[in-house]
């Protein structure tokens, strides 16, 4: 295939009718580039920050997770009512497959404790650099061409256009093929603002507003507020280990919770946040838009029954104060105990079965979810029937759409990148098909 001539510094239009043009740098961008590169098709990558991947890197920072080893049948159940369209997706990249790819560049991985995958060396940037240097410089297919600081701003009839420096005019491309990669909300400084929303809007894309996931919420205390002052200015940042949290069923009790688990989070100066808190996040979201209410409930001593529990607390402590016959008998202290006396009334704490019955299932009602740019990740986005199983937007064919920039979500736990991944691949593969279908018509 002929490539374009090069670019000159700053043209006002870029010709790739014979090419195609991706828009994102993230994971999902960059593994349709990699598809398609190996494929023999010319691409050019823009996106609008410095350099590629930014979100990828800090995310890795602290141990990237790139996947999860559990079985397929249940690793695909974690995308809820988006299982049977994300499953379609990884049944051409799944778990082991990123595994596999990540070795292809020389990147070895391990499974955590947890079933998590990670890199052997903990971290994104070797993967990344590698990554990138295989698309630049690949052994075989086209190399990709990067354009950065190209800040997508829509189209302008059949072409995109894209905002550059502040003295250079806005560049427009005529793409044989577009694939929008652009990502959600979160972390807005990384790159991903949503901003594409409005453009998609405008050319009838049926869309969902964008809304925070795996997020921290703020909590409605006892007196209808936050957290007290001296609760906020001595556990603020404290976690909270082995509990169990649950989201009970909103009607029928007797279903039980939608969600249980044991794990941990933090306390936060307006609320809680952490990994347990983000895999319970999507219930207690919804229930806080659908109900303008959500609470959670905390099991803070898991491995004792109630009647353990409740035998300890009505045990005669004589002089002691409660928190001192709270920590004799049971173990409860730090940031459990002060939880326990932050949202439990006078009288709950003076009776001992009211009592025993918060520390096995105590309510933590939630105000709001932190704001999206705070989020791990986002849900809404481009709605999925408005696109083909290839990815291919209906109402502007052509156009494809890959990654967290669609209407689903995951949980923590490498389900989130694991399905950008696939889904870059599966947008690649439409591509290569309607390039196909394409020239089959001239």
């Amino acid at each position: 295939m002929r490539l374009p001539e090069p670019m000159t510094d700053f043209p006002d239009a870029l010709d790739l009718s014979e090419a195609v043009a991706i828009v994102g740098g993230g994971p999902a961008g960059l593994m349709a580039a990699e598809v398609l590169s190996q494929a023999g098709v010319s691409v050019h990558l823009f996106d609008a920050m410095p350099s590629v991947g930014r979100k990828f890197l800090l995310a890795g920072k602290g141990g990237l997770n790139l996947t999860h080893a559990e079985p397929s049948v249940i690793f695909n159940t974690r995308f809820g009512a988006r299982e049977p369209e994300v499953s379609q997706w990884l049944s051409e990249l799944d778990a082991q497959g990123v595994r596999d790819w990540a070795q292809g560049l020389g990147v070895s991985t391990f499974v955590g404790s947890s079933g998590r995958v990670f890199p052997a060396e903990m971290k994104a940037a070797p993967l990344l650099r590698a990554w990138l240097q295989r698309l630049r410089h690949p052994i075989s297919g086209v190399p990709v061409q990067f354009h950065m600081r190209h800040r997508w701003q829509g189209w302008h009839g059949d072409r995109l256009v894209f905002g550059r420096r502040d003295d250079a005019p806005p560049l427009q491309v005529n793409a044989g093929a577009t694939v929008l990669a652009l990502g959600g909300a979160s972390w807005p400084h990384l790159g991903s603002d949503g901003a594409w929303l409005a453009h998609l809007q405008d050319q009838g894309v049926e869309v969902a507003p964008l809304r925070p996931a795996n997020c921290g919420f703020d909590v409605l205390g006892r007196e209808g507020q936050g957290w007290t002052a001296h609760f906020k200015n001595k556990f603020a940042g404290h976690p909270l280990k082995s509990v169990v949290l649950s989201v009970p069923s909103p009607e029928v009790v007797a279903q039980g919770p939608r969600f249980e688990r044991k794990g941990e989070f933090v306390i936060t100066e307006t609320g809680l946040e952490g990994s347990l808190v983000y895999a319970a996040s999507a219930w207690l979201r919804d229930d806080l838009s659908e109900r303008g209410q959500a609470h959670l409930l905390l099991d803070l001593l898991p491995d004792k029954t109630p009647e353990q529990v409740l035998k300890d607390v009505a045990w005669p402590r004589g002089s002691r104060s409660l928190s001192s016959h709270l920590k004799s008998r049971l173990g409860l202290d730090g940031a459990k105990m002060g939880l326990l006396f932050e949202l439990c009334t006078p009288e709950t704490l003076a009776l001992p079965e009211a009592l025993a019955a918060h520390i096995k299932a105590l309510p933590v009602h939630l105000k709001r979810t932190r704001p999206v740019a705070e989020a791990i990740s986002t849900a809404g986005g481009v709605d999925l029937q408005a696109l083909g199983p290839d990815l291919m937007l209906s109402a502007r064919p052509g156009v494809f759409c890959a990654g967290e920039m669609l209407d689903w979500e995951a949980p923590t736990g490498g389900y989130l990148l694991t399905a950008c991944l696939a889904s870059g691949r599966q947008a690649a593969q439409g591509v290569l098909s309607h390039l196909v279908a394409k020239a089959q018509t001239i």
